[in-house]
């Protein structure tokens, strides 16, 4: 088949996702397992290697994001459960005082969304936020906005959370680049979608706490809340030792016995199997919970998490069928050719899915599967790879909208009608995507 024919297939094929995906409103999951099955077909595979190619696609993939993402939500759920991610804004509301306490909701946002899902973050600490608005009398905005900000910005870019851990494996990038990358381009973003852009909002459009979520404002602040110190180095642990890994990889040979423990030790398997046994035993048991209640939290926390690895398994089958199909190859030749470099190609192909069908998550993977023959292609390897996660994170985030979830949970926890929410909630997210896109090109002239 000619170069041309394999190019049509695979835009074709991207264009069938979309369409299955938002007109016929079919699962991302089964929808990237026909799109896959199609477009190997139509691109001249034999029928068996078609299904060879799910299957490896599909175990490859998953042999290291099932494992990564099930610790992580077991980690977050038990935190959420505990009280953790209360104890974290309480303390910063008190360190930071109530005049800055936007600040100190951002940053617990950002420590939040490490281990707990974004939408799950928000709807904890989303009373607290109720509490300060009605106390000061300013807008809900002044003080919701930072939360969502660094919840969202951790939630795209920082690992364990599900879309980097998704694209760091589909592309082969060291999670620990991800994670220093993740941070450098999160906490500008933070910062400037958060206590910068709610301090202009909040002028310009005053909201009040719904009528109908008064009832939801639960006083947390009487609970027997675990310490801060416990439940910040919980969080830190396997961040912690994922880096020292990627760091020992640079700085000593290889054979050096100091480098293989922490090689070991900061393997995401390892370093989250601790941090998710620390945190069943401090948080859990050592509490007052029982083994079985531990047991119990950690089984509901894989229901969540069951969807998203799924997602992600056959977002690597895409890419695998698009490997062995040979239309990789031709992509691959074709973006290499192109005048746009390829973090730039990588924030746009997941800017553009992302405004067509709303998920994140899908737009993360699909972003992925397509520019990983690119990689094979070019040679790229390194920390390069940790950017152009960072760069596919970020086009994933902006321009969010009426076709993403996260946009209606805004809208009515805040009360706030749809032109509100998309100067609101909209503007944040895109702010987030693109000064996270844009620390991640300065620091590609850096890493290059």
């Amino acid at each position: 088949m000619s170069d041309q024919m394999l190019i049509l297939v695979a835009l074709a094929g991207i264009f069938l996702l979309l369409f299955l995906v938002i007109k016929t409103k079919l699962h991302a999951f089964v929808a990237l397992l026909l799109v896959s099955l199609i477009v190997g077909i139509a691109a001249g595979m034999p029928l068996n290697e078609v299904v060879g190619s799910i299957q490896s696609g599909m175990g490859g993939t998953l042999g290291f994001v099932a494992v990564v993402v099930g610790l992580g939500a077991m980690f977050g759920r038990m935190l959420e459960v505990s009280g953790g991610a209360e104890r974290l804004a309480q303390t910063m509301i008190k360190k930071f005082g109530q005049d800055k306490a936007q600040w100190g909701l951002g940053i617990t946002g950002f420590l939040v969304a490490i281990p707990v899902f974004f939408d799950v973050g928000f709807i904890i600490l989303v009373p607290i936020v109720y509490g300060l608005a009605k106390k000061t009398g300013k807008s809900l905005l002044y003080y919701g906005i930072p939360l969502l900000a660094g919840l969202a910005v951790t939630h795209s870019f920082i690992p364990p959370t599900p879309g980097p851990i998704a694209v760091a494996d589909l592309l082969g990038a060291d999670l620990g680049w991800v994670i220093l990358f993740g941070f450098l381009a999160g906490i500008p973003s933070m910062i400037i979608a958060g206590p910068l852009f709610a301090k202009y909002i909040a002028k310009k459009i005053h909201v009040v706490v719904p009528d109908y979520m008064d009832a939801d404002e639960e006083k947390v602040y009487d609970k027997d809340l675990p310490s801060f110190k416990l439940v910040a180095s919980l969080i830190f642990i396997p961040l912690v030792l994922i880096l020292l890994n990627t760091v020992s990889g640079v700085l000593l040979e290889e054979g050096n016995t100091i480098r293989s423990i922490l090689t070991f030790l900061g393997h995401p398997f390892v370093a989250l199997t601790i941090a998710t046994l620390m945190t069943f035993t401090f948080l859990g048991t050592k509490r007052g919970y029982s083994r079985q209640d531990v047991a119990d939290i950690a089984t509901k926390s894989l229901e969540p998490a069951g969807i998203i690895i799924l997602v992600t398994g056959a977002g690597g089958v895409f890419k695998q069928v698009l490997i062995d199909s040979g239309v990789g190859q031709v992509l691959g030749d074709m973006m290499a050719g192109s005048a746009l470099p390829p973090l730039v190609l990588a924030f746009l192909i997941a800017t553009v899915v992302r405004v067509a069908q709303g998920s994140a998550t899908v737009s993360m993977v699909t972003a992925a599967g397509l520019m990983s023959p690119l990689i094979a292609t070019l040679g790229l390897e390194g920390p390069i790879l940790g950017l152009m996660v960072i760069s596919i994170a970020a086009g994933a985030t902006v321009f969010s909208h009426v076709n993403d979830s996260g946009f209606w949970l805004v809208n009515r926890y805040f009360g706030l009608d749809v032109k509100d929410t998309l100067k609101t909630w909209t503007v944040m997210e895109t702010l987030i995507g693109f000064v996270g896109f844009g620390v991640a090109i300065i620091l590609s002239f850096f890493v290059a």
